[in-house]
């Protein structure tokens, strides 16, 4: 079953400072700050919400269709898609724009000094749902705001279910907004940040969102992640990590499971758990599609998590 994933496609730039920014940054000259940090550790990832889920999707055996708005500078990116079966028939290249990119300085203590442009991102309204023929399912994932409102309104037009996962992006949108999401959307999914932002500005609680869908999911890292349904909330745990290296796009990873648990008509608590599974192997590999494995190690590990057999075959 084809999956529509939209959303972004992105570079990560990410730099190791091997010291704390607190020591260089004096509380009392901010108004006048002037700072350069020297940074030997450097690495480019291939990142975006979109790329990153349609990596895990397929890591998982499913099928999944990318819509996205890219750069001129894409090629090496184009590169790693094909490498891995990943079709990009639905990328568009933008030639007057860079990829959006990401360019992360972290210290030490692990705090991020992050900045982000959007580039071809801001584009994506260019792409219609409608473009791509024989998807069962889709997901509108961070994107540009534009493309975000007019892709939800397309799948709902087409009548093709789909997950919402506003991400990063929430904050673009008025609380009227949001709530016409939820309304066109299938499912809602959001970690516990962004849930709470949801509920600030739609003025629903969980368990309100949960009625006007079929499901909102809420992850909420090492305690695990929560599945409202009209009826009640699924409580599904984390999988046990062997180190944790890195967080960044264990969402992606997670929405992927979840995906491939709805394409297969997976019961919740299976799902949750096949998500669940994969933000844990990802955390354990530095970048966002850096992680592999086979049906057989995924199976082994989901039995030795969950102390249950996987029923489904990758």
């Amino acid at each position: 079953m084809a999956v529509l994933i939209c959303g972004s496609m992105a570079f990560d730039t990410i730099m190791v400072f091997h010291d704390r920014f607190g020591n260089h940054i004096l509380p009392d000259k901010v108004h006048i700050l002037n700072v350069s940090f020297h940074v030997p550790d450097l690495r480019r990832e291939f990142g975006g919400c979109a790329g990153n889920i349609a990596y895990n999707l397929k890591l998982l055996g499913g099928d999944p269709l990318p819509m996205a708005t890219v750069g001129h500078d894409f090629a090496p990116y184009h590169e790693w898609l094909d490498r891995h079966g990943i079709p990009r028939t639905h990328l568009r290249t933008i030639e007057s724009a860079y990829t959006a990119q990401a360019f992360i300085t972290t210290d030490l203590d692990d705090n991020q000094i992050t900045a982000f442009h959007p580039g071809a991102m801001d584009f994506a309204h260019h792409n219609h749902v409608s473009e791509a023929e024989g998807v069962e399912i889709g997901i509108v994932s961070p994107d540009g705001r534009e493309g975000m409102l007019q892709h939800a309104r397309e799948f709902h037009e087409a009548g093709i279910p789909f997950v919402f996962d506003p991400g990063q992006g929430l904050p673009l949108f008025t609380g009227e907004e949001l709530l016409a999401f939820i309304e066109q959307a299938t499912w809602v999914c959001v970690n516990d940040y962004e849930a709470e932002l949801l509920s600030r500005r739609t003025g629903c609680s969980p368990h309100e969102i949960a009625e006007r869908v079929e499901a909102l999911i809420v992850t909420r890292g090492a305690r695990g992640s929560e599945i409202y349904l009209p009826d009640r909330r699924i409580d599904i745990p984390a999988a046990p990590v062997r180190e944790a290296l890195d967080p960044t796009g264990c969402g992606d990873a997670y929405r992927a499971g979840l995906l491939y648990g709805l394409t297969r008509g997976l019961d919740w608590e299976v799902t949750g758990r096949i998500a669940a599974l994969m933000g844990a192997i990802k955390i354990e590999h530095h970048g966002t599609q850096n992680h592999r494995f086979d049906a057989e190690t995924f199976a082994r590990r989901y039995a030795q998590s969950f102390g249950s057999e996987l029923q489904v075959a990758l």
